[in-house]
């Protein structure tokens, strides 16, 4: 009795050829929190008035959810390529969704920092 292998249903779906690369929505959604929160911060740095600790905590508390979601899609994706056999990548991937993890973790502990800067003693 000899066993078949079936193809994979969601390689059989996709309409585009396997080997070329595709720039997932995803990754452009990432791509321009983090950049657009990183421009906030920026900017929330050069303020000069009494509303500049708030303005960094809200810009680290966005920072920490663009990097947590970063962090968050590494894993998703560490997980299909190591599925996938893809054993380089998913190395990479699990790298990078480290750093992303530590990085949402300091900017979330910043932040904690800063908004009790804000609110003042006592």
């Amino acid at each position: 009795m000899t066993r078949q292998v079936q193809p994979d249903p969601r390689r059989l779906a996709s309409p585009q050829p396997r080997n070329g690369r595709r720039i997932s929505p995803v990754v452009v959604f990432l791509a321009i929190a983090l950049i657009g929160s990183v421009a906030y911060v920026i900017y929330a740095i050069t303020v000069r008035d009494a509303s500049q600790i708030p303005l960094l905590a809200s810009g680290a508390v966005v920072l920490a959810i663009a990097f947590g979601a970063l962090a968050g899609f590494c894993v998703r994706e560490a997980w299909r390529a190591g599925i996938d056999r893809r054993d380089g990548r998913a190395l990479l991937l699990g790298l990078v969704g480290g750093v992303a993890a530590i990085a949402a973790a300091g900017c979330l502990a910043g932040a904690i920092v800063l908004f009790g800067l804000a609110s003042g003693p006592g």
